[in-house]
């Protein structure tokens, strides 16, 4: 016995030091940005975005090819498929100010990226002429009509045209040349440059570009090719913070994302953790890796996001025969149009997922067109409660390609929700899992002492059906491919 309490001690002691080097690493962290001079002002949240945001963005649909009348037709669905169900931003994504060639005979484009873009005088992003002959503001006036947010995609840094310009840098004596890191160079957009934070007129560029948003009165940016890149995500946000008008920060891509950076990560609203997340079963494998990675970083203010959910048809700029030719012009996004290629199956794994993961709900496909099936799962009401929450699921259990995963209810205690997830393709699960795999027990001090004896109840959210947890678990069976999603309470 005596042998076997000083093996506890020893145990308790190199938990203890190992938590205190824990703790030291942690403050590290913590005290990065101190090495720049910022300031601190921007990286306080407030209200803004409390729960995850919902909305729609053209990326998926349209690629960077959205046009007004494409515009108008998915706000007009947005307001009355989404709208009533929380949804409240509609996102303009990358496109809206470039100048395309067209295939001959029609307005799908000929090029991925445009080679030339729409700049003003100072050299900031106006609406394309080929695209949106006159403008966002009938897009933006709608929009207000409906009561709906609007979006806008940027990309890091400074039009390459107002370097070769050289033109001046609006409320300043400086100009586009001065500020333009020529070397900081996104590889797949070829519209900008980087900024040298360093340089006189850096803060005002960007300053200026938000001045510009906020008068237009946008509500909502994602700011591309930037997530590599401490001191410009930092910009944007005092920028933000200069332009008067509270606006939604999104983070994205999602590839170049870095733990260690995640203090100047949470300068902003959303940061995305994962690539272009397409139609793809492997897409949906690699989401919950992220999920894994970024679990307790979430708070009200600031959203890990699993990127957009791609349902309905997708990539309508970009059929692969026009006028009876086939396409040799490889598009912005992934494939060819087409409906979206997840299964049943995969739908409610992919939307159960994010909603456990409290991610974001940002829609990628065309919303008049949407399918009956991909707009009940979008808009079922336990999955949006769950979703906004606003706490991200904690794996519970993992054996072989079986995971579970809870979520606590923050406002109701002895209520939440339960994922069980067959990662597997082919073979369905059948088994019997306990209250401690599906993570109902008790905890004092972070030590589990006792199952709860009280009764639970599930609701089996895909069935639309009730089943009793009991104390010995429950036996389940969950097809390849798919999930079983509960919301759970206690009844004494």
């Amino acid at each position: 016995m005596k042998q076997k309490s000083n093996c506890k001690f020893i145990l308790f002691t190199k938990s203890f030091v190992l938590g205190l080097v824990l703790v030291a690493f942690l403050g590290c962290q913590q005290r990065r940005p101190e090495k720049v001079e910022f300031g601190t002002k921007s990286a306080k949240k407030s209200i803004l975005a409390e729960k995850p945001p919902l909305g729609w963005n053209s990326f998926d649909s349209y690629g960077v090819y959205l046009h007004h009348e494409a515009a108008i037709d998915n706000l007009e669905a947005f307001a009355k498929k989404l709208k009533p169900y929380g949804y409240e931003y509609f996102v303009i994504d990358l496109g809206w100010y470039a100048e395309y060639e067209f295939f001959p005979g029609t307005k799908f484009p000929n090029e991925r990226h445009a080679k030339d873009i729409n700049i003003d005088e100072f050299g900031l992003y106006e609406p394309s002429e080929c695209y949106f002959p006159k403008g966002l503001k009938p897009i933006f006036d709608r929009a207000k009509e409906l009561d709906v947010k609007i979006g806008v995609h940027i990309m890091r840094g400074i039009p390459r045209k107002a370097v070769k310009l050289d033109l001046p840098i609006k409320g300043t004596s400086h100009t586009a040349s001065q500020i333009a890191d020529t070397t900081s160079i996104a590889e797949w957009c070829p519209h900008n440059y980087g900024v040298d934070m360093s340089k006189p007129g850096a803060q005002e560029w960007y300053n200026s570009v938000f001045k510009k948003l906020a008068d237009w009165e946008v509500d909502f940016v994602k700011v591309d090719d930037i997530i590599a890149y401490p001191k410009e995500i930092v910009a944007v946000a005092k920028a933000i913070e200069n332009s008067g008008r509270p606006m939604v920060y999104s983070l994205s891509p999602g590839q170049a994302s870095n733990t260690l950076d995640h203090t100047y990560y949470r300068y902003a609203n959303m940061l995305r953790i994962t690539h272009d997340i397409w139609d793809r079963r492997k897409d949906v494998q690699k989401s919950f890796e992220a999920w894994k990675k970024y679990q307790r970083t979430e708070y009200p203010g600031f959203w890990p996001d699993l990127d957009m959910i791609p349902f309905g048809k997708l990539k309508l700029m970009s059929p692969e025969v026009l006028n009876n030719i086939k396409r040799d012009v490889r598009l912005a996004g992934f494939g060819h149009t087409r409906e979206s290629m997840l299964t049943e199956p995969l739908k409610r794994q992919f939307i159960t997922q994010r909603a456990m993961a409290a991610s974001p709900l940002f829609i990628g496909g065309d919303l008049p067109t949407m399918d009956t099936y991909s707009l009940q799962l979008l808009t079922n009401s336990d999955m949006l409660a769950c979703n906004q929450n606003g706490v991200m699921g904690i794996n519970t259990y993992s054996k072989k390609d079986l995971e579970v995963y809870h979520v606590r209810d923050k406002e109701i205690v002895g209520e939440g929700w339960i994922g069980i997830f067959n990662r597997d393709e082919f073979k369905p699960f059948q088994g019997t899992l306990s209250r401690t795999d599906l993570g109902l027990v008790q905890q004092t001090n972070g030590y589990q002492v006792i199952e709860n004896p009280n009764r639970i109840v599930g609701h089996n959210i895909w069935k639309d059906s009730s089943m009793e947890i009991p104390l010995e678990g429950i036996k389940i069976q969950v097809p390849p491919d798919d999930v079983v999603f509960l919301s759970y309470s206690e009844k004494l």
